[in-house]
């Protein structure tokens, strides 16, 4: 099984896909370590060599910034934004759509379930 940057890559997938299960890789970051380990995007995670798994690891580990360091990164940059009181750091401590979505409607992903809001029936008066 092949480990790289502390993900286990799944044994049945191609490689091209198999590397985006480590977080910071897409398609293309993916082709890209693959040309320059010079490994064919078509093998499966399960033939790859030792010696293609640590060019790999070797390229990843000192090219780019993944998993627990990146998302630690993420997570100082959302916390500096919350802390000067800027007005995108006030949004996400509300937990509301950041980047100028309309939340009059829609927004349900960022904002929840809706709730009702109850005992607000007119009274009619005799």
């Amino acid at each position: 099984m092949a480990r790289i940057a502390g993900v286990d890559l799944p044994r049945d997938k191609r490689v091209e896909i198999g590397l985006q299960y480590i977080f910071c890789v897409g398609a293309t970051t993916s082709k890209k370590l693959l040309l320059q380990a010079s490994v064919s995007p078509d093998t499966r995670v399960r033939d790859l060599t030792d010696e293609e798994v640590n060019r790999l690891r070797e390229i990843i580990d000192r090219d780019l910034t993944v998993e627990g360091d990146l998302r630690r990164q993420v997570g100082m940059n959302i916390k500096r934004l919350m802390d000067i009181g800027c007005y995108r750091g006030i949004r996400h401590r509300r937990g509301m759509p950041v980047r100028g979505q309309r939340t009059r409607t829609n927004a349900r992903t960022r904002r929840g379930k809706k709730h009702a809001i109850g005992g607000m029936r007119k009274r009619v008066s005799k």
